[in-house]
């Protein structure tokens, strides 16, 4: 039996080519959308799940799902500014690499 994961996994480490492929765009807009999710995180650590609507252990399993999802629409609604510097900076290094 081969215990090697990344064998059996066929995992494939990404390329130095592979990651100068993705859109600047695309990249600062996911940065920002995890940045915000990680702000995020800490307002909901405290809370009890209990009550009449609580969602127990299910609402907590799926905060981070929640956690997410508020951070992308608060990057669709214009976000905090990260993504247009994560833009710029990552086509100065693309350009410095041409």
């Amino acid at each position: 039996m081969d215990t090697n994961l990344s064998t059996t996994l066929d995992f494939k480490p990404l390329s130095v080519s592979a990651t100068k492929a993705r859109d600047p765009k695309a990249v600062g807009t996911d940065f920002e959308n995890m940045v915000i999710s990680q702000l995020l995180k800490p307002m909901f650590e405290g809370l009890t799940t209990d009550g009449m609507f609580g969602g127990g252990e299910g609402e907590e399993a799926f905060r981070s799902v929640y956690l997410d999802a508020l951070a992308g629409q608060v990057v669709k609604s214009g976000g905090v500014g990260i993504s247009a510097q994560v833009q710029k900076q990552l086509l100065a290094l693309q350009e410095a690499h041409s």
